[in-house]
Protein backbone atom coordinates (compact mmCIF):
# COMPACT_ATOMS: atom_id res chain seq x y z
CA UNK A 1 0.00 0.00 0.00
CA UNK A 2 1.48 3.36 -1.04
CA UNK A 3 1.69 6.42 1.20
CA UNK A 4 -1.32 8.17 -0.39
CA UNK A 5 -3.53 5.14 0.19
CA UNK A 6 -2.37 4.90 3.79
CA UNK A 7 -3.25 8.55 4.43
CA UNK A 8 -6.67 8.08 2.81
CA UNK A 9 -7.34 4.97 4.91
CA UNK A 10 -6.30 6.80 8.07
CA UNK A 11 -8.65 9.68 7.28
CA UNK A 12 -11.56 7.30 6.71
CA UNK A 13 -10.74 5.48 9.93
CA UNK A 14 -10.75 8.70 11.91
CA UNK A 15 -14.00 9.87 10.34
CA UNK A 16 -15.66 6.55 11.12
CA UNK A 17 -14.85 7.00 14.80
CA UNK A 18 -16.52 10.40 14.99
CA UNK A 19 -20.19 10.72 16.02
CA UNK A 20 -22.90 10.48 13.39
CA UNK A 21 -25.53 12.00 15.66
CA UNK A 22 -25.70 14.68 18.33
CA UNK A 23 -24.28 12.87 21.35
CA UNK A 24 -24.45 13.78 25.06
CA UNK A 25 -20.78 14.75 24.80
CA UNK A 26 -21.60 17.34 22.12
CA UNK A 27 -24.37 18.75 24.32
CA UNK A 28 -22.10 18.91 27.36
CA UNK A 29 -19.38 20.65 25.34
CA UNK A 30 -21.88 23.24 24.12
CA UNK A 31 -22.86 23.97 27.73
CA UNK A 32 -19.18 24.10 28.71
CA UNK A 33 -18.59 26.66 25.97
CA UNK A 34 -21.49 28.82 27.17
CA UNK A 35 -20.35 28.72 30.78
CA UNK A 36 -16.74 29.27 29.76
CA UNK A 37 -17.56 32.37 27.72
CA UNK A 38 -19.38 33.80 30.73
CA UNK A 39 -16.44 33.01 32.99
CA UNK A 40 -14.13 34.71 30.49
CA UNK A 41 -16.19 37.90 30.72
CA UNK A 42 -16.06 37.80 34.52
CA UNK A 43 -12.34 37.07 34.37
CA UNK A 44 -11.85 40.10 32.13
CA UNK A 45 -13.74 42.17 34.70
CA UNK A 46 -11.43 40.92 37.45
CA UNK A 47 -8.42 41.90 35.34
CA UNK A 48 -9.82 45.40 34.94
CA UNK A 49 -10.92 46.16 38.50
CA UNK A 50 -7.74 44.79 40.06
CA UNK A 51 -5.53 46.91 37.80
CA UNK A 52 -4.03 43.81 36.20
CA UNK A 53 -4.58 44.80 32.59
CA UNK A 54 -0.85 45.15 32.02
CA UNK A 55 0.08 42.34 34.39
CA UNK A 56 1.55 40.71 31.29
CA UNK A 57 3.01 43.80 29.58
CA UNK A 58 3.67 42.14 26.21
CA UNK A 59 1.85 39.86 23.77
CA UNK A 60 1.73 37.01 22.81
CA UNK A 61 4.29 36.28 25.53
CA UNK A 62 3.72 37.42 29.09
CA UNK A 63 7.18 39.01 29.13
CA UNK A 64 9.82 39.43 26.45
CA UNK A 65 11.52 36.26 27.69
CA UNK A 66 8.68 34.18 29.15
CA UNK A 67 5.45 32.80 27.71
CA UNK A 68 3.96 32.59 31.23
CA UNK A 69 3.91 35.02 34.13
CA UNK A 70 6.92 35.12 36.43
CA UNK A 71 7.03 35.38 40.26
CA UNK A 72 8.39 38.93 39.97
CA UNK A 73 5.15 40.03 38.30
CA UNK A 74 3.14 39.26 41.43
CA UNK A 75 -0.62 38.77 41.62
CA UNK A 76 -1.31 41.06 38.65
CA UNK A 77 0.70 38.78 36.38
CA UNK A 78 -1.18 35.74 37.68
CA UNK A 79 -4.59 37.34 37.09
CA UNK A 80 -3.77 38.47 33.56
CA UNK A 81 -2.17 35.16 32.58
CA UNK A 82 -5.16 33.16 33.88
CA UNK A 83 -7.43 35.33 31.76
CA UNK A 84 -5.29 34.62 28.69
CA UNK A 85 -5.23 30.89 29.45
CA UNK A 86 -9.03 30.77 29.54
CA UNK A 87 -9.08 31.88 25.91
CA UNK A 88 -6.93 28.91 24.89
CA UNK A 89 -9.13 26.54 26.91
CA UNK A 90 -12.22 27.82 25.10
CA UNK A 91 -10.46 27.46 21.76
CA UNK A 92 -9.76 23.82 22.64
CA UNK A 93 -13.46 23.26 23.43
CA UNK A 94 -14.41 24.86 20.12
CA UNK A 95 -11.97 22.68 18.21
CA UNK A 96 -13.20 19.49 19.88
CA UNK A 97 -16.80 20.46 19.11
CA UNK A 98 -15.98 21.09 15.47
CA UNK A 99 -14.21 17.74 15.14
CA UNK A 100 -17.09 15.88 16.81
CA UNK A 101 -19.57 17.53 14.44
CA UNK A 102 -17.53 16.78 11.32
CA UNK A 103 -19.71 13.89 10.17
CA UNK A 104 -22.77 16.11 10.73
CA UNK A 105 -21.48 19.08 8.76
CA UNK A 106 -24.11 18.57 6.03
CA UNK A 107 -26.97 17.12 8.05
CA UNK A 108 -26.63 19.62 10.91
CA UNK A 109 -25.19 22.69 9.26
CA UNK A 110 -26.69 24.82 12.02
CA UNK A 111 -24.57 23.15 14.71
CA UNK A 112 -21.46 22.81 12.59
CA UNK A 113 -21.30 26.46 11.52
CA UNK A 114 -22.08 27.75 15.01
CA UNK A 115 -19.19 25.64 16.32
CA UNK A 116 -17.04 26.89 13.44
CA UNK A 117 -17.94 30.47 14.35
CA UNK A 118 -16.89 29.89 17.94
CA UNK A 119 -13.53 28.48 16.89
CA UNK A 120 -12.94 31.20 14.27
CA UNK A 121 -13.76 34.12 16.56
CA UNK A 122 -11.79 32.95 19.62
CA UNK A 123 -8.36 33.41 17.96
CA UNK A 124 -9.51 36.81 16.72
CA UNK A 125 -10.45 37.61 20.31
CA UNK A 126 -6.95 36.65 21.43
CA UNK A 127 -5.46 39.01 18.82
CA UNK A 128 -7.73 41.86 19.97
CA UNK A 129 -6.61 41.12 23.52
CA UNK A 130 -3.02 41.48 22.33
CA UNK A 131 -3.81 44.80 20.66
CA UNK A 132 -5.43 45.89 23.92
CA UNK A 133 -2.17 45.28 25.78
CA UNK A 134 0.04 46.80 23.07
CA UNK A 135 -2.08 50.00 23.00
CA UNK A 136 -1.78 50.41 26.77
CA UNK A 137 -5.42 49.44 27.40
CA UNK A 138 -6.99 51.91 24.99
CA UNK A 139 -10.62 52.03 26.26
CA UNK A 140 -12.13 51.67 22.79
CA UNK A 141 -10.08 48.56 22.08
CA UNK A 142 -10.97 47.22 25.54
CA UNK A 143 -14.65 47.76 24.68
CA UNK A 144 -14.23 45.87 21.41
CA UNK A 145 -12.51 43.08 23.33
CA UNK A 146 -15.53 42.78 25.62
CA UNK A 147 -18.09 43.00 22.82
CA UNK A 148 -16.46 40.12 20.97
CA UNK A 149 -16.78 38.06 24.16
CA UNK A 150 -20.42 39.14 24.35
CA UNK A 151 -20.94 37.88 20.80
CA UNK A 152 -19.40 34.53 21.74
CA UNK A 153 -21.92 34.19 24.59
CA UNK A 154 -24.72 34.73 22.06
CA UNK A 155 -23.30 32.13 19.67
CA UNK A 156 -22.82 29.65 22.51
CA UNK A 157 -26.41 30.10 23.69
CA UNK A 158 -27.72 29.40 20.18
CA UNK A 159 -25.47 26.34 20.01
CA UNK A 160 -26.84 25.00 23.31
CA UNK A 161 -30.45 25.42 22.19
CA UNK A 162 -29.83 23.59 18.93
CA UNK A 163 -27.72 20.86 20.48
CA UNK A 164 -30.56 20.09 22.90
CA UNK A 165 -33.23 20.30 20.18
CA UNK A 166 -34.99 23.26 21.77
CA UNK A 167 -34.93 25.36 18.59
CA UNK A 168 -33.79 25.19 14.98
CA UNK A 169 -34.12 22.35 12.50
CA UNK A 170 -34.53 19.68 15.18
CA UNK A 171 -36.69 21.78 17.45
CA UNK A 172 -40.33 20.76 17.96
CA UNK A 173 -42.44 21.54 14.91
CA UNK A 174 -45.64 20.04 16.27
CA UNK A 175 -46.29 23.10 18.44
CA UNK A 176 -47.69 26.43 17.22
CA UNK A 177 -45.45 29.44 16.98
CA UNK A 178 -46.05 32.17 19.55
CA UNK A 179 -48.49 34.83 18.44
CA UNK A 180 -47.02 37.91 16.69
CA UNK A 181 -47.11 40.11 19.82
CA UNK A 182 -44.91 37.64 21.73
CA UNK A 183 -42.45 37.46 18.86
CA UNK A 184 -42.36 41.24 18.54
CA UNK A 185 -41.78 41.75 22.26
CA UNK A 186 -38.99 39.18 22.16
CA UNK A 187 -37.29 41.12 19.38
CA UNK A 188 -37.68 44.35 21.35
CA UNK A 189 -36.21 42.68 24.42
CA UNK A 190 -33.26 41.32 22.47
CA UNK A 191 -32.47 44.61 20.75
CA UNK A 192 -32.77 46.50 24.05
CA UNK A 193 -30.61 43.95 25.85
CA UNK A 194 -27.84 44.00 23.25
CA UNK A 195 -27.94 47.80 23.05
CA UNK A 196 -27.70 48.06 26.84
CA UNK A 197 -24.55 45.93 26.75
CA UNK A 198 -23.00 48.05 23.98
CA UNK A 199 -23.78 51.31 25.78
CA UNK A 200 -22.49 49.78 29.00
CA UNK A 201 -19.02 49.76 27.48
CA UNK A 202 -19.19 53.58 27.28
CA UNK A 203 -20.03 53.73 30.98
CA UNK A 204 -17.13 51.41 31.74
CA UNK A 205 -14.75 53.32 29.49
CA UNK A 206 -15.61 56.54 31.30
CA UNK A 207 -15.41 55.02 34.78
CA UNK A 208 -12.59 54.66 37.29
CA UNK A 209 -11.59 51.04 36.66
CA UNK A 210 -9.26 51.27 33.67
CA UNK A 211 -7.25 48.09 34.20
CA UNK A 212 -4.09 50.06 34.97
CA UNK A 213 -3.38 53.39 36.63
CA UNK A 214 -1.63 54.75 33.52
CA UNK A 215 -4.36 53.79 31.03
CA UNK A 216 -6.42 56.46 29.22
CA UNK A 217 -10.18 56.83 29.65
CA UNK A 218 -12.94 57.81 27.25
CA UNK A 219 -13.46 61.55 27.44
CA UNK A 220 -17.22 61.26 27.89
CA UNK A 221 -19.63 62.68 30.44
CA UNK A 222 -20.04 59.82 32.91
CA UNK A 223 -23.48 60.92 34.10
CA UNK A 224 -24.78 61.34 30.54
CA UNK A 225 -23.58 57.95 29.27
CA UNK A 226 -24.96 56.27 32.40
CA UNK A 227 -28.40 57.80 31.75
CA UNK A 228 -28.12 56.78 28.10
CA UNK A 229 -27.21 53.22 29.13
CA UNK A 230 -30.29 53.09 31.39
CA UNK A 231 -32.78 53.80 28.57
CA UNK A 232 -32.61 50.38 26.83
CA UNK A 233 -32.55 48.75 30.29
CA UNK A 234 -35.94 50.33 31.07
CA UNK A 235 -37.25 49.13 27.71
CA UNK A 236 -35.93 45.64 28.42
CA UNK A 237 -37.57 45.53 31.86
CA UNK A 238 -40.91 46.61 30.38
CA UNK A 239 -40.71 44.09 27.52
CA UNK A 240 -39.72 41.26 29.88
CA UNK A 241 -42.58 42.10 32.27
CA UNK A 242 -45.11 42.16 29.42
CA UNK A 243 -43.82 38.80 28.19
CA UNK A 244 -44.26 37.30 31.67
CA UNK A 245 -47.82 38.66 31.94
CA UNK A 246 -48.83 37.47 28.47
CA UNK A 247 -47.26 34.02 28.85
CA UNK A 248 -48.21 33.36 32.49
CA UNK A 249 -51.32 31.35 31.72
CA UNK A 250 -49.30 28.92 29.56
CA UNK A 251 -48.39 27.00 32.73
CA UNK A 252 -45.21 26.02 34.55
CA UNK A 253 -43.90 23.65 31.90
CA UNK A 254 -44.09 26.13 29.03
CA UNK A 255 -40.65 26.90 27.61
CA UNK A 256 -41.64 30.40 26.54
CA UNK A 257 -43.03 31.33 29.94
CA UNK A 258 -39.94 29.98 31.65
CA UNK A 259 -37.70 31.90 29.27
CA UNK A 260 -39.59 35.11 29.99
CA UNK A 261 -39.45 34.54 33.75
CA UNK A 262 -35.71 33.90 33.71
CA UNK A 263 -35.21 36.99 31.55
CA UNK A 264 -37.27 39.21 33.87
CA UNK A 265 -35.51 38.01 37.04
CA UNK A 266 -32.08 38.35 35.39
CA UNK A 267 -32.78 41.90 34.25
CA UNK A 268 -34.00 42.91 37.70
CA UNK A 269 -30.84 41.43 39.23
CA UNK A 270 -28.63 43.23 36.74
CA UNK A 271 -30.47 46.52 37.19
CA UNK A 272 -30.29 46.25 40.98
CA UNK A 273 -26.54 45.61 40.89
CA UNK A 274 -26.08 48.44 38.40
CA UNK A 275 -27.82 51.01 40.57
CA UNK A 276 -26.16 49.70 43.73
CA UNK A 277 -22.68 50.10 42.28
CA UNK A 278 -23.52 53.53 40.86
CA UNK A 279 -24.70 54.94 44.20
CA UNK A 280 -21.88 53.34 46.23
CA UNK A 281 -18.94 54.58 44.20
CA UNK A 282 -18.53 51.56 41.90
CA UNK A 283 -16.88 49.13 44.36
CA UNK A 284 -14.83 46.32 42.89
CA UNK A 285 -16.99 43.41 44.06
CA UNK A 286 -20.18 44.89 42.62
CA UNK A 287 -18.46 45.53 39.28
CA UNK A 288 -17.56 41.83 39.11
CA UNK A 289 -21.17 40.86 39.90
CA UNK A 290 -22.34 43.30 37.23
CA UNK A 291 -20.06 41.63 34.68
CA UNK A 292 -21.49 38.25 35.65
CA UNK A 293 -24.97 39.73 35.27
CA UNK A 294 -24.12 41.06 31.81
CA UNK A 295 -23.03 37.59 30.73
CA UNK A 296 -26.20 36.07 32.18
CA UNK A 297 -28.41 38.67 30.52
CA UNK A 298 -26.79 38.08 27.13
CA UNK A 299 -27.56 34.39 27.42
CA UNK A 300 -31.16 34.68 28.62
CA UNK A 301 -32.19 37.41 26.18
CA UNK A 302 -30.73 35.35 23.32
CA UNK A 303 -32.62 32.33 24.60
CA UNK A 304 -35.84 34.36 24.70
CA UNK A 305 -35.69 35.53 21.10
CA UNK A 306 -34.50 32.11 19.94
CA UNK A 307 -37.38 30.15 21.46
CA UNK A 308 -39.85 32.80 20.30
CA UNK A 309 -38.73 32.89 16.67
CA UNK A 310 -37.13 29.53 15.99
CA UNK A 311 -39.54 27.07 17.54
CA UNK A 312 -42.80 25.59 16.24
CA UNK A 313 -44.69 26.56 13.12
CA UNK A 314 -47.52 28.87 12.13
CA UNK A 315 -51.03 27.47 12.57
CA UNK A 316 -52.94 27.66 9.30
CA UNK A 317 -56.43 29.13 9.53
CA UNK A 318 -59.24 26.59 9.31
Amino acid sequence: MNEVSQISTTKRSLAERLPTSVTPAVRRLSVASLIGQGVLIVSGGVVRVTGSGLGCPTWPKCTAESLTNTPEMGIHGVIEFVNRTLTFALAAIGLILLVMLWNLRKERKDLFWLAFGLLAVIPAQAVIGGITVLTGLNPYVVSLHFLVSAGLVVISMLLVNRAYGRTGVTGPHDVPRPRPLIRQLSVVAAVAGYLAVVLGTLVTGSGPHSGDGTSPRMELNGYLVTRLHAVPVYVLVAAALLLVILLWRNGKGDILRNAALVLFVSVLFQGFIGYWQYFTGIPILLVIFHMAGASLMLGVVTNMIDVALRRGKDVLPA
